[in-house]
């Protein structure tokens, strides 16, 4: 019993965290990475059924700024640009508590360039899901306690961290921000 009751406790501690908790503290190394630019867009936006709605021009502004706030505090030597493309989206209403308490979600796909290589480190577009932080716990939706414009900018501040964790994740694996572009030229030039 006391272990089900610290694996809950350890779930709602978790999720009730906001993408933005730690954009106080010293953003985590990525290397020579430097965002130049943030592109949003929105062509082929799906809206769930019973979501609030929320213009293209409100979806791309709110994760860019999300974005930029996320990333504007990195300042590597090296250039690189995201393209992201937003999928879906819902964007909860009030439900009956205790039954019916709908979540934000919000999806988008990710391409990173790299500006000094000209190309795509990513070859295929990267998915991102993301739910809106459960500050509200699971008996009352947000669509009671935010207005849509609050709930996606949580989305948006979630999925700014999930690029931020792909992006960890991907130069730990990949090595994709190691270095200046005069220092591989000079390693490929010793490789050789």
């Amino acid at each position: 019993m006391n272990r089900i009751l610290a694996v809950l406790m350890s779930v709602v501690m978790l999720a009730a965290c906001n993408g933005a908790a730690d954009l106080n503290k010293a953003a985590v190394p990525l290397g020579d990475f430097n965002l130049q630019h943030n592109i949003a867009v929105a062509p082929k936006v799906q809206k769930a059924p019973l979501s609030r709605t929320a213009s293209v021009e409100e979806l791309t502004t709110a994760l860019t700024d999300a974005t930029e706030e996320r990333f504007g505090r990195y300042d590597g030597a090296r250039n690189y640009h995201f393209g992201m493309s937003i999928e879906g989206y819902a964007l909860a209403q009030p439900g009956i508590p205790l039954v019916f308490a709908p979540k934000s979600i919000l999806v988008i796909k990710l391409t990173v360039w790299d500006d000094a290589k000209n190309k795509k480190l990513n070859t295929e577009p990267y998915q991102i899901t993301v739910f809106e932080s459960f500050d509200q716990g699971p008996v009352v939706g947000s669509g009671y306690t935010k207005t849509a414009e609050e709930q996606l900018k949580n989305l948006s501040q979630n999925a700014a961290k999930a690029i931020e964790t792909y992006l960890i994740k991907q130069n730990k694996a990949e090595g994709w921000f190691k270095g200046t572009p005069e220092e591989e030229v000079v390693a490929s030039v010793a490789a050789e």
